[in-house]
């Protein structure tokens, strides 16, 4: 069993958030991640979630967590905003896209706040970041902002209007490419005064 328990730790060393499907690969049976979280080596930080007890966790580790258990979603809206430091908002849920085909997660941890994206507003603008040892897919600045416009009625457009001030000032995008996003999310016409102001 100790080779089994060495191989669980070098994968959780090296992917940071572990799912038991993971050990499948390795041949290892699913109890070794039991056995682990008895001893203390592991914690089970979720349903089906394990990580190191000692790894070291940055302020966004509930997005690897996220990452880990919806790997088709990607990060958005408020807690894309909240990556880019483009809110003051700190969001509880994290905020996830997934295509209208996908089936909703089940509750679990951390808790999700799910949207559906149509193919291009979905695939377009994702960016992958490490976070704790897992690669996040979460949407560009210039994305998210414009994904907020198109899901005002959801977030607020007053949190919409001060990401874009914010991104503006902090220079996370240039006026090509939040024009761009905001063509592939269809709100140019609702961007277009906010821009004009912003930019000018």
């Amino acid at each position: 069993m100790a080779g089994f328990e060495e191989q669980v730790v070098d994968l959780a060393r090296r992917k940071g958030v572990l799912r038991p499907r993971d050990l499948d690969a390795l041949g290892t049976p699913r109890r070794v991640l039991s056995e682990l979280t008895e001893r203390g080596i592991l914690t089970r930080s979720g349903r089906g979630l394990y990580s190191l007890v000692d790894a070291e966790v940055t302020e966004h580790h509930s997005l690897a967590e996220a990452a880990t258990r919806v790997p088709s979603g990607v990060v958005c809206l408020l807690s894309a905003l909240r990556f880019h430091n483009l809110t003051m908002q700190n969001p509880w849920e994290v905020w996830m896209a997934i295509t209208p085909d996908r089936r909703k997660p089940r509750p679990g941890h951390p808790p999700l706040r799910i949207v559906r994206f149509s193919k291009r507003p979905f695939t377009e603008g994702v960016e992958r970041h490490a976070v704790d040892g897992v690669k996040v897919p979460i949407y560009s600045a210039a994305k998210t902002v414009a994904d907020c416009f198109r899901y005002r009625n959801k977030i607020g457009t007053d949190v919409a209007i001060e990401a874009l001030r914010l991104g503006w000032e902090k220079r996370a995008f240039t006026a090509d490419r939040i024009w761009h996003f905001a063509k592939v999310c269809r709100v140019a016409n609702v961007m277009r005064p906010y821009l004009e102001s912003v930019v000018a």
